[in-house]
């Protein structure tokens, strides 16, 4: 399914960046929140640094009070401080290094602007500052790239540690179910219609990578094999033979992040 962007629900409206690739998928979801009726918007998620893609943001948003980012990974927030101080605002996010102005993000917090309330929820594992945005009045959460709108995501080693994300997982699990939250707005992809579907799919996915690696760690030392410096490779030339070759690289990191579980390694 392609993905081209525009409004979502009541109070959402995506801006999709140019940056499309097999990590990207169709490109960078910068999300445009605002209130029905109101003035103000909340940008999230800024994306590269596009003067085409800034332009429509822009102009999609109108007057921003403030952008907020789910994570630090440029695709993601490379133009924030741009962006945010050509309308005149300041950038939240959790990692202060990406923060523009006093004011930084943290689970717990609430961002209202005009009678829009965003929610904010820590959802580490994809790295250790990701996090995401619940919007109650939507019955959605936005989730960066935690969980993407079609696939599934990568978990870098070592910035990204499988077992917390196995964690917010889990937790976006119990919001989706108790705060009846139906959709997921993603950082990348299409607009996600069953919640619950997907997160159960993204927890099934992991245990079954999680134990296929597992499998072939055992195989690569019963044939001798298995060196130290390449197990990673190795494994994922098991694991992921049905894989085009082009995302290899980001399996390798993924592998890594399980193997490092799988030892017990994560802190």
């Amino acid at each position: 399914m392609s993905w081209s962007g525009g409004s979502v629900g009541a109070r959402g409206r995506c801006v999709l960046a140019p940056n499309a690739s097999p990590m990207t998928l169709d490109g960078t979801n910068t999300w445009v929140l605002r209130e029905p009726g109101a003035s103000r918007s909340v940008v999230v998620d800024p994306g590269p640094a596009d003067p085409g893609h800034l332009d429509a943001v822009r102009e999609a948003a109108g007057d921003v009070a403030v952008v907020l980012l789910t994570h630090h990974h440029l695709d993601h927030s490379e133009a924030a401080a741009e962006f945010a101080r050509s309308v005149g605002c300041g950038v939240r996010a959790l990692d202060p290094a990406h923060r523009l102005g006093s004011e930084g993000l943290e689970e717990g917090d609430v961002v209202a602007v005009d009678g829009l309330e965003v929610h904010v929820v820590a959802t580490p594992g994809h790295t250790a500052d990701s996090l995401s945005f619940v919007l109650p009045a939507e019955g959605t959460v936005l989730t960066g790239d935690t969980v993407l709108g079609r696939g599934t995501t990568v978990v870098a080693h070592p910035d990204g540690q499988l077992g917390a994300y196995l964690d917010s997982l889990d937790r976006l699990y119990a919001l989706a179910e108790t705060h009846d939250l139906g959709t997921i707005w993603p950082g990348h992809g299409p607009v996600v219609d069953d919640a619950l579907a997907v997160l159960d799919h993204y927890i099934s996915h992991r245990q079954e990578r999680l134990a296929q690696v597992e499998a072939a760690v055992a195989q690569l030392r019963a044939g001798g094999i298995a060196d130290a410096a390449a197990l990673p490779r190795q494994v994922v030339e098991i694991v992921y033979a049905d894989v085009d070759p082009v995302l290899w690289g980001a399996a390798e990191l993924s592998v890594r992040a399980q193997l490092d579980h799988l030892r017990g390694g994560e802190r």
